[in-house]
C-alpha cells in the first residue's frame, strides 16, 4: 500500500476503504507519510469530501493512534459536553460540576482559545494555581474523588490529530465538516465516555455562520458517535450575541460563579440547565429533558454544584476561595466605556467584533503561541432588546494597556447596532439534532 495511491484514489472521489484510511493515519502518527503527502490527502478531503463509512473509519484510526481511557472501574455512566466555540461561551465551567454533583461522571478534556472565540483551559488557568495539565493518574483520582475534572488534551490522547490540525492550520483545511468531525469526535470518543451532547453554535460569532452548515455538521457528529456505540445528541444555538454579559477570562469565571450561585443572566443559566439535562437523560440520570432540568436547577438552588466545583479546583491546585470571594481572580487596572450615540433599542450586536475586541485587550491569542491576560475583557451592560439613551453605557471595558485599548474601543464602537423598536426575541436553542431516541 503506497501513499500516492491513496490520495490519487481520494482525488478521483472513490471511496477509501478502512484499511487505506487505517494505513495513512497510522503512517501520520509515527511519521512514515511526509507532511506534503498527508496535506495532499487533506486537501483531496476537502474538496471531495467524505462517505459516511469514510469518516466513520478515519475517526476510528484517529481515536486508536493514541490512548482509549478506561473509566470502567467508576460504578457511574460518563457523559461530556462539547462546544464548538464562541463569544462568552463559557458553559463548560458550569454543567461539569452541575452534572458531577449528580452523581454522573464528567472527564472533560478541554482547548484553548483561538482567534474570536475563548478557551476553557484559558478560563481555568485565571483561577489562581489551577493546573490543566494533570498526568492520567491525577486526572483519574480527580475524576474519582470529585466525579468531574477539566484537563487540556494530553501527548497520549489521540496524536494523530495533533498533527493532522497542525497540518491544516496551515494548509487552508481547517473548513472541511469531515475534517472537523473526526478531529472532534476522535478526541472526545478518547475520553472513555458513554455519552456526549454536542453544542454546535450557529451566527454571527459562531464558525459556522449559517444555521444549514451547523445542522450538516451536526448530523455529521451525532452519526459518527452513534457508529461508535455511543449515546449523542447535538443542539444547534445561537450566537448571534455573546453568551452572558462577561467576556474574558477571569471575567467568565466570575459569571460562572455567579450562575452557580443561583444568580447570573438569564441566557446563560438557561443553556446551562438545557445542556445539563440533556446530560442527564443521555447518561441515564432522569428520564425526560423537563425532569433533567429540574434535576439541574436542584443541584444549583442546594450548593452542590457550587460545592463541587470548589473542589475540583481544590483537587486541581487551584485557591478554591475564589468561589466565596471571586475578587481574589485576577482584575484589570482600568476601565473604560463604551458609550451608545443614540437612543433606542440595541437591534445588533456584531459578535465576531466583540470577541476579536477581546482579544485585542489582550484576553485572546492571534497564534497559538500567544500570551493571555487573564484579567482583561468586556461587560455588556446591554443586550440586544434592551432599551438605551443616548450617552448610556453599552459595554464596560476592563483593560491594562492603554495601547490594547485604541484598536478595540474603535471596533466596540462599531459593534453595537441602535434602531427604533426592540428586534424580535431569537430562541436560544434553535434545533436539536438526534434526539427522537430519547423523546
Amino acid at each position: 500500500m503506497r501513499a500516492v495511491d491513496i490520495i490519487r484514489k481520494k482525488r478521483d472521489a472513490a471511496e477509501l476503504s478502512r484499511e487505506e484510511i487505517a494505513f495513512l493515519i497510522n503512517g501520520a502518527t509515527h511519521d512514515r507519510v511526509p507532511d506534503y503527502q498527508l496535506a495532499a490527502f487533506l486537501m483531496a478531503v476537502l474538496w471531495r469530501g467524505m462517505t459516511r463509512a469514510e469518516l466513520a473509519a478515519l475517526t476510528e484510526s484517529m481515536l486508536n493512534s493514541g490512548e482509549v481511557l478506561d473509566w470502567s472501574d467508576l460504578p457511574a455512566p460518563k457523559v461530556d459536553k462539547h462546544s464548538t466555540g464562541g463569544v462568552g461561551d463559557k458553559t463548560s465551567l458550569v454543567i461539569a460540576p452541575i452534572v458531577a454533583a449528580a452523581g454522573l461522571y464528567v472527564p472533560m478534556i478541554s482547548g484553548r482559545g483561538l482567534g474570536h472565540t475563548g478557551g476553557t483551559l484559558d478560563k481555568l488557568e485565571s483561577i489562581p494555581g489551577f493546573n490543566v495539565n494533570l498526568q492520567l493518574e491525577e486526572f483519574r483520582r480527580t475524576l474519582a474523588l470529585a466525579h468531574c475534572a477539566l484537563i487540556g488534551q494530553t501527548p497520549e490522547i489521540a496524536p494523530a490529530d495533533k498533527k493532522l490540525y497542525a497540518l491544516r492550520d496551515v494548509t487552508a483545511t481547517v473548513e472541511s465538516p469531515y475534517l472537523i468531525t473526526a478531529s472532534i469526535m476522535s478526541k472526545k470518543m478518547a475520553e472513555g465516555i458513554d455519552a456526549l451532547v454536542l453544542d454546535v453554535k450557529t451566527g454571527d460569532g459562531a464558525f459556522m455562520k449559517k444555521q444549514a452548515d451547523a445542522e450538516y455538521l451536526a448530523e455529521l457528529m451525532v452519526e459518527t458517535g452513534v457508529r461508535m456505540g455511543k449515546k449523542v445528541v447535538a443542539l444547534i444555538t445561537d450566537m448571534e450575541q455573546p453568551l452572558g454579559r462577561k467576556i474574558g477570562n477571569s471575567l467568565e469565571v466570575e459569571e460562572c460563579i455567579e450562575i452557580l450561585d443561583g444568580k447570573g443572566p438569564d441566557d446563560l443559566r438557561e443553556l446551562c440547565l438545557e445542556l445539563s439535562a440533556w446530560m442527564f437523560v443521555l447518561g441515564g440520570g432522569s428520564k425526560s429533558v423537563a425532569a433533567g432540568r429540574a434535576l439541574a436547577a436542584e443541584m444549583i438552588a442546594s450548593g452542590r454544584a457550587r460545592d463541587t466545583f470548589r473542589e475540583v479546583i481544590r483537587l486541581q491546585g487551584g485557591d478554591p476561595h475564589v468561589i466565596g470571594d471571586p475578587g481574589r481572580l485576577p482584575h484589570a487596572k482600568h476601565r473604560a466605556h463604551v458609550d451608545a450615540p443614540r437612543a433606542g433599542y440595541v437591534t445588533a450586536i456584531h459578535c465576531e467584533q466583540v470577541g476579536v475586541a477581546s482579544m485585542l485587550l489582550g484576553g485572546g491569542r492571534e497564534k497559538k503561541e500567544d500570551s493571555v491576560d487573564p484579567a482583561v475583557g468586556l461587560v455588556l451592560e446591554k443586550k440586544m432588546g434592551d432599551r438605551v439613551k443616548a450617552g448610556e453605557n453599552l459595554c464596560t471595558v476592563h483593560y491594562n494597556l492603554d495601547a490594547r485599548l485604541v484598536p478595540a474601543m474603535r471596533l466596540l464602537s462599531e459593534s453595537f447596532e441602535i434602531g427604533d423598536q426592540a428586534p424580535p426575541a431569537a430562541p436560544l436553542v434553535r434545533k436539536i439534532i438526534g434526539a427522537e431516541e430519547f423523546l
